[in-house]
């Protein structure tokens, strides 16, 4: 249950950044749900392969190429799903950054609450 109130959390932010960001776009709060189960799965299947591939340029940047990944995770949601469109890297990662810090803001919120 707990799985599906976060899916849920991550769609109504996936809704509030696509009105906010003029470069990222989602049809409606169907592709929006769809959009938050897309990326759990992308973050579960591929993030971790993307992070061991690229281990070495990782610590060079002290951690920071993980902002890249994130939002090649995020371009990859938006191959995938017709109703959900980024238009460069530069608005998936702006909206990879945004999208993490409302899940944290909305997460802690559901958690204080139980």
């Amino acid at each position: 249950m707990n799985w599906i109130l976060k899916l849920l959390l991550t769609a109504v932010a996936v809704i509030v950044l696509a009105y906010m960001l003029p470069g990222v776009e989602v049809s409606g709060y169907l592709s929006a749900v769809i959009v938050a189960l897309v990326l759990a799965i992308l973050r579960l299947l591929v993030k971790p392969i993307l992070v061991v591939l690229t281990f070495p340029i990782t610590i060079i940047t002290l951690g920071l190429f993980l902002l890249v990944i994130n939002a090649i995770i995020i371009l990859l949601a938006d191959f995938f799903i017709d109703g959900f469109a980024v238009r460069t890297i530069w608005w998936a990662l702006i909206f990879s950054l945004l999208l993490s810090f409302l899940q944290s803001i909305l997460h802690s919120l559901v958690s204080k609450e139980k």
